[in-house]
């Protein structure tokens, strides 16, 4: 007789793997909300840029001129500087208020005119203004070679001083107002000595806002 035929032993099931998933990061929700937020201020921004296209103003002295000079023997400076500073603004949407200006005058770094206040003022859109400034010096004590160097400049005819102006400022845009901004310009120029003539040429201001 054939031997029996032994049937094959099942085999075991295979296990099913289940793949559990992760919980949700915070740290990964914060970030990509963080990104979603700087791109809508950066699409926000870029927007308002285009659509005022804001431009740097532009400032410049003219007209400087000296007055009642004196240099006494002991080097102390008594005279009456004058400018007239010329404020640009060139933009189209974009005036501006001028709040809390200073004026200072200094040779070499060295102060000799101070805390000169000018009235505040307001300045429409795409609109130049000039402002009538005195900076009266008296009895400024000129030490070593700042009164060497004043001396020789005023044998040459002009004096090189330096006009520093600080504002607090506004911008206004429709019915919006900006809250203050820190307005920084300085200017170069030359102040003639002839017959206390102005002299007309106008120089440029270094400006940061």
């Amino acid at each position: 007789m054939a031997p029996p035929i032994v049937p094959p032993r099942p085999q075991p099931p295979t296990p099913r793997v289940v793949k559990t998933r992760q919980p949700f990061s915070l740290c990964r929700c914060i970030a990509i909300s963080l990104l979603t937020l700087l791109i809508i201020v950066g699409i926000v921004v870029l927007i308002i840029w285009l659509v005022l296209k804001p431009h740097k103003m532009v400032y410049s002295i003219e007209n400087s001129s000296i007055h009642d000079y004196n240099l006494t023997n002991n080097n102390h400076l008594n005279a009456n500087f004058n400018f007239t500073l010329r404020a640009y603004n060139p933009n189209k949407r974009i005036s501006i208020y001028y709040d809390n200006i200073e004026v200072k005058l200094f040779f070499n770094s060295q102060p000799i005119s101070l805390n000169n206040i000018v009235e505040p003022f307001y300045q429409p859109r795409r609109n130049v203004t000039h402002l009538n400034v005195s900076l009266p010096t008296n009895d400024v004590p000129l030490y070593g070679d700042i009164a060497r160097d004043f001396k020789t400049q005023r044998s040459g005819g002009d004096v090189e001083v330096e006009v520093k102006i600080r504002a607090k400022i506004r911008f206004k845009v429709g019915a919006w107002k900006s809250n203050h901004r820190k307005l920084k310009i300085l200017c170069t120029p030359r102040v003639n000595f002839s017959n206390s003539r102005k002299n007309l040429k106008s120089f440029p201001c270094d400006v940061d806002v």
